[in-house]
């Protein structure tokens, strides 16, 4: 009987060290989570926090402000149910065509306008005009000559959003290191294989700047688009739910467009690190 309770004991004092060590592996780990996340979203966390309990407290009109937790499950109930679905996809397919629009027009035009002084210098006053109108401002002018259809909506996204991804473009195309071009040339590089082996490659991380601030005007035009004869769409919702006093479902329909901001930049941004490995800073 001592004999097998000898045996016995050192297993269990084995396992119990190894779930402990399990344990004080788990603890560090979370640790170092929340030393990563409070630095950067603390003040977000308080921020949402401070809404609940103002709301749940009665601090602030909850009728107004609701709790997030009433947001919360109104966003649920309505993605659940597909109230909300046709209207992502919608407005997803609007902003991204004109995001694309942007983008195919954007970039080559850029490049081209970066490389040659005179074109810039020829185009440049008209672009600053252009960029300086508002895009809500044009939009009855845009309606007047497209309709209250769907080009209109695509086109004045497509209009906020070109300026910010051509300019970007530009700008970095101009900011290329000129000691790279001329050791470039000196190697017996022809022009095409200047522009493709160093101006374009020089030029991506500006591009994506550029283009992050695009993808976050086209959502933010979206919503302006979508309040002026639209029947559907997430700006649409927006006002209708503001209409009929459905506040929960006016601060869900807010909210996921917050998300898809964020998933939008946070889809740009990783791109980037893929394209761009050379210029992220070593740790």
């Amino acid at each position: 009987m001592s004999y097998e309770i000898n045996q016995v004991l050192p297993r269990s004092f084995g396992r119990l060290k190894s779930s402990e060590s399990h344990i004080s592996i788990l603890a560090s780990h979370l640790r170092g989570v929340l030393a990563s996340l409070l630095p950067r979203y603390g003040l977000l966390i308080c921020f949402l926090v401070f809404w609940q309990v103002s709301s749940t407290r009665g601090w602030v009109n909850p009728a107004i402000f609701p709790p997030l937790n009433v947001i919360l499950s109104a966003l649920w109930t309505n993605l659940a149910n597909g109230a909300l679905l046709d209207d992502i996809a919608i407005s997803l397919q609007r902003s991204g065509t004109a995001f694309a629009f942007a983008v195919v027009i954007g970039i080559p035009l850029g490049l081209f306008m970066g490389q040659f002084r005179l074109v810039e210098q020829a185009l440049d006053p008209i672009l600053q005009l252009f960029r300086q109108t508002s895009a809500l401002a044009l939009y009855p002018v845009f309606i007047l000559l497209l309709g209250l259809g769907e080009t209109s909506k695509i086109f004045v996204i497509f209009w906020a959003t070109l300026f910010p991804v051509l300019l970007a473009t530009i700008g970095g195309v101009k900011e290329v290191d000129k000691k790279l071009i001329e050791m470039a040339r000196t190697y017996g590089a022809g022009p095409l294989t200047i522009f493709r082996r160093v101006i374009l490659p020089a030029s991506v991380p500006a591009i994506f700047v550029g283009l992050r601030l695009s993808a976050t005007t086209a959502l933010l035009l979206l919503i302006a688009a979508e309040m002026i004869g639209a029947n559907k769409g997430i700006g649409f919702q927006v006002m209708n739910a503001q209409y009929n006093f459905q506040v929960p479902l006016m601060f869900a329909a807010i909210l996921l467009l917050a998300f898809l901001g964020l998933a939008a930049n946070a889809l740009l941004v990783l791109l980037q690190r893929r394209l761009c490995r050379w210029s992220q800073p070593s740790r």
